[in-house]
């Protein structure tokens, strides 16, 4: 039943109404991963960011090169300190219809509007997982309708870009506190694109906003498409088969099971798809890597030698390149990944087994040990540690792979009950301060993302230094210090740098990537 729905041919029909739109003017896509609400406060990952970024805005937008932009503020001052930023809104932003609002079925934003939704963020009754977005702000208050102020308990110049998150859209309180009305699956937003039917594990539809505010370069009111249809095929294979159909627009995955089927080992596309698909590609703010617990009782983990060995004891760029097409970047340079100010460019993981085995040898002769090291992952690297395991092999390290659910595996890291674990970090905002959070000590998880239990005073207060700091050329340095210092002890094992790809039906245009792998469909076309 499902299938027949994704197969339409020419129109697709719009439940609950009488009305047929031409497919030339849909935009269609597969979510396999399901969505769980469409309400901003749980924008938590991308198969609920992606279609809540279409029907929300927020203070701030970025660009397609991660610049921070106006949204619904068109203006903003921030004072010298750093600590007080405030917004300036437009006054021709409407919500979406809705019973709730009364008569006039809609109304204006105004800046309250951006108070009652930050407080929706750290409500306990609400339970948004984007309370974190708040820890640095002290206060925030409307000074009239259009002017927005908030204050920050010290300096965080990666702020303004953390804004651009959906967890802080603008959302109506009529409308969420109407009893009648069930926010999570009926979302009321001001963004290009409307909500119009939701069937859950079968499809969702939003239909074309006709008041949105933002214009293109020509003075042409956005957005250009009519609407977008969402499927929840979870059979991945399916969701490839029906893309080469022609029954999608785009996909964004690359699975195992058909990534041969569609690129050569070059990461190029096969040339009988060269007619109707392209490819786009570009830097991804994903690093994966090994994640080593270092209050474990493992002797070799507590081996600076040994996790040194393990750094530089495998070839990286033969891992992308057998293992992932070569489809994103051997971590070679640290933990910030490609498209950050604060990369390093210096080598600090080269490929070395010679000095790999040397350092096992001598851990051995030392404690009389082999070294031997259990590692965690889902099914959906298990390829990428299985050869982790026979290069450690190599080296006279005996890698034990434990396989568990991802949601297992999520709780167990963060609870410090494994000792090395495979992992990503994919940034929130585009500041590498997002990642190097993940060593620092008021970080420690459980309440923080520093898994390793990483710990280094020196590191610390370089940390709280940049923090200090609003120029970017000059917080970059202290990053790259930051990232080298880590990098010569060894918490982590960075194995590449993510590359966004995504495969793209001819025809449509305005489709661009950025490296946060944001979906925005206002500029998208079909011819």
């Amino acid at each position: 039943m499902i299938l027949y729905g994704l197969v339409l041919p020419l129109l697709f029909v719009f439940c609950a109404t009488n009305t047929q739109v031409d497919d030339k003017v849909v935009f269609r896509y597969n979510e396999f991963r399901n969505i769980t609400s469409l309400d901003p406060a749980f924008a938590r990952n991308p198969q609920n960011i992606w279609p809540i970024q279409q029907v929300f805005n927020g203070l701030v937008q970025l660009d397609d090169s991660l610049k921070v932009v106006p949204e619904i503020a068109h203006s903003w001052e921030i004072d010298s300190l750093g600590k007080t930023y405030t917004f300036y809104l437009r006054q021709d932003v409407q919500f979406h219809p809705s019973p709730s609002f009364g008569k006039k079925k809609t109304r204006n934003v105004v800046a309250i509007d951006f108070a009652y939704s930050f407080d929706r963020l750290t409500d306990p009754k609400v339970g948004s997982p984007g309370g974190w977005v708040m820890q640095q702000v002290e206060s925030y208050q409307s000074l009239n309708d259009s002017v927005f102020r908030i204050r920050l308990k010290q300096a965080f110049p990666a702020f303004i870009s953390l804004l651009s998150m959906r967890y802080c859209a603008v959302v109506p309180k009529e409308v969420i506190e109407d009893s009648h009305h069930d926010f999570r699956k009926h979302p009321v937003g001001t963004g290009p694109f409307k909500f119009k039917a939701w069937e859950e594990d079968v499809k969702l539809v939003l239909r074309r906003n006709p008041h949105y505010f933002e214009k293109d370069e020509e003075g042409q009111q956005l957005p250009y498409l009519e609407a977008i249809a969402i499927s929840f095929l979870p059979d991945i294979q399916s969701e490839f088969m029906l893309f080469s159909k022609g029954k999608f627009d785009f996909l964004n995955s690359l699975d195992p099971s058909y990534k041969d089927e569609l690129l050569t080992p070059s990461g190029k596309l096969q040339e009988k798809y060269s007619e109707q698909i392209r490819i786009q590609k570009g830097p991804y703010l994903n690093t994966e890597y090994i994640g080593f617990y270092l209050d474990s009782e493992n002797t070799a983990l507590q081996s600076t030698a040994i996790r040194k060995a393990i750094n530089i004891g495998f070839d990286r760029e033969k891992m992308i390149t057998y293992l992932r097409n070569t489809i994103g970047f051997p971590a070679l340079n640290g933990f910030i990944p490609v498209g950050l100010a604060g990369r390093n460019t210096k080598l600090l993981n080269k490929y070395n087994p010679q000095l790999a085995r040397d350092l096992v040898g001598e851990f051995t002769t030392t404690t009389g040990q082999t070294p031997s090291i259990r590692l965690a992952t889902d099914i959906n690297y298990l390829d990428i540690c299985e050869y982790l395991q026979r290069e450690m092999q190599k080296i006279g390290i005996e890698l034990k792979i434990d396989l568990m659910p991802t949601p297992t595996l999520r709780q167990a890291k963060s609870a410090g009950k494994l000792e090395a674990f495979r992992a990503s970090w994919i940034a929130d905002y585009p500041d590498a301060e997002n990642y190097l959070s993940l060593f620092y000590v008021q970080n420690f998880s459980p309440n923080g993302p520093n898994y390793t239990h990483y710990k280094n005073d020196e590191y610390d207060r370089l940390y709280v230094k940049a923090m200090t700091i609003s120029s970017l050329e000059e917080r970059a340095l202290l990053y790259q210090e930051m990232d080298k210092m880590i990098m010569e002890y060894y918490p982590i094992v960075p194995l590449y740098y993510d590359q966004a790809i995504r495969f793209v039906q001819k025809g449509i245009s305005g489709f661009e990537m950025n490296p946060l792998n944001l979906l925005q469909l206002k500029k998208v076309r079909k011819n």
